[in-house]
């Protein structure tokens, strides 16, 4: 196996937890790494509703696409591939993966929905079986090994996609407060909104004029006339159940 690259955060699964998990923790600096095989439940869905800001509702597909669009704009990298397993290391972790490749990190977080077999060398590790099995985390995702963190369905958390996605950023943002870093915003403020108040900007934030602002929102609106201009060119997958 190769000696691989050292790393702050490998996210196991890149579904809608694995993906805001990786948003918020590149977004602040972290070198993230996404390792997914491409198998995230949600891309069975027909279409997803209740999501919020698609007040139609929104391929599945599509969805997956964006986020892991946003993921990459704030900085994570994505690898195809299994994880096979997970273990400690003098430095955090070591990953490995079904493609003979090794990440060390200091941080993991689980999202593989009820998939736990690459877990089963770290000592610590809580497991509930019912029915399907779940890593025991408390409300935030911590796991009772340190440095190891589960996100969404496989957390316990219930099967809405929003649930989910949320979930995956509240335990990106609980690693970023165990890794001591200063208070997390992420907001894009109008120009003086901090600093006219004679505040410092919080870490994360931004100040920008109208300007700015006008030409994002138009930036913004050109992407998402252009991913919505014609239907997901994915084909609906199916439970594995039904394929023959």
């Amino acid at each position: 196996m190769p000696s691989g690259r050292a790393l702050d955060v490998v996210v196991v699964g890149g579904g809608l937890a694995g993906l805001a998990a990786a948003t918020f923790t590149a977004r602040h600096g972290l070198e993230t790494v996404v390792i997914d095989a491409g198998n995230s439940i949600v891309r069975r869905n027909a279409h997803v509703e209740n999501f919020p800001g698609f007040p139609a509702g929104v391929n599945p597909r599509r969805l997956l696409d964006l986020m892991t669009d946003q993921a990459e704009a704030a900085g994570a990298t994505f690898h195809d591939g299994t994880v096979t397993i997970v273990e400690e290391s003098d430095s955090g972790f070591a990953v490995d993966t079904d493609a003979d490749e090794r990440y060390h990190t200091q941080y993991v977080i689980a999202a593989t929905k009820n998939e736990v077999a690459y877990l089963r060398s770290v000592d610590g590790v809580g497991l509930i079986d019912r029915g399907k099995t779940f890593v025991d985390t408390d409300e935030r995702g911590r796991t009772g090994v340190d440095g190891l963190y589960a996100a969404g369905r496989l957390a316990e958390k219930p099967h809405q996609a929003i649930v989910c996605a949320g979930h995956g950023a509240e335990v990106a943002v609980t690693l970023l407060e165990d890794d001591d870093r200063p208070f997390y915003h992420d907001w894009v403020a109008p120009e003086g909104y901090f600093t006219d108040r004679g505040r410092d900007l919080p870490p994360g934030c931004e100040e920008i004029d109208a300007e700015t602002a006008g030409e994002r929102e138009d930036e913004a609106n050109k992407l998402m006339r252009e991913r919505f201009a014609e239907r997901h060119p994915d084909e609906q997958e199916t439970h594995p159940s039904l394929e023959e």
